[in-house]
């Protein structure tokens, strides 16, 4: 029997504030254990290995983001959502770093719990739907959003590894990334049949 007081979502919610002290890859199941001060043993009545606890922590997070975002880009549309959106999702990369990482790292989750969660689920459902708002289907709207996905993400990697030096503020520049993004959904190259 665990220690009282403890229990999965304790021992996730804890987990998520040691990846964001100390990055994702950082999470251990001793230094989950410290912070809650209890053996490392106790933590394995409720979550069973590390990567249980990775997984967990990725769904958090991801339901922490989706709620962000959605809360956003409630009542908008066109360049209004994508603003939203991605202001969102960078507010929450700079917040919870490590939270953020759990949502971009390839881990496996147990399909029950996977199945669970609202949260990925949700950021498809949103995604989509902003998209939508710009006239695009499949397969322009996959491609799409693979182009929003990994503009958003080089952008707070780059800056959260302090790779953007250059006198010019990164906020300006992320104010005219979205610019151009919302002009290139506007005129969104059509794919052929066949590609």
């Amino acid at each position: 029997m665990g220690r009282a007081g403890l229990s999965a979502e304790v021992v996730t919610v804890a987990g998520a504030e040691v990846a964001d002290e100390v990055g994702f890859e950082g999470v251990s199941m001793s230094r989950v254990a410290r912070r809650l001060g209890v053996k490392d043993a106790s933590l394995y009545s409720h979550v069973r290995s590390l990567e249980d606890l990775r997984g967990r922590i990725a769904l958090l997070a991801a339901d922490e983001k989706t709620v962000r975002i959605a809360d956003a880009t409630a009542g908008r549309a066109g360049k209004d959502a994508l603003v939203a959106y991605a202001n969102a999702w960078r507010e929450y990369a700079h917040q919870h770093p490590g939270r953020y990482m759990a949502t971009q790292t390839p881990i496996q989750i147990d399909p029950e719990l996977a199945a669970k969660a609202a949260g990925p689920r949700r950021a498809v459902e949103l995604t989509y739907g902003m998209l939508r708002g710009y006239g695009l289907a499949e397969p322009d709207l996959t491609d799409a959003v693979r182009l929003l996905r990994s503009t958003f993400h080089g952008f707070v990697a780059l800056e959260a590894a302090g790779g953007f030096q250059h006198q010019r503020s990164p906020e300006d520049s992320w104010v005219r990334a979205l610019d151009a993004l919302h002009t290139l959904l506007e005129h969104w190259p059509s794919a052929r049949e066949g590609d």
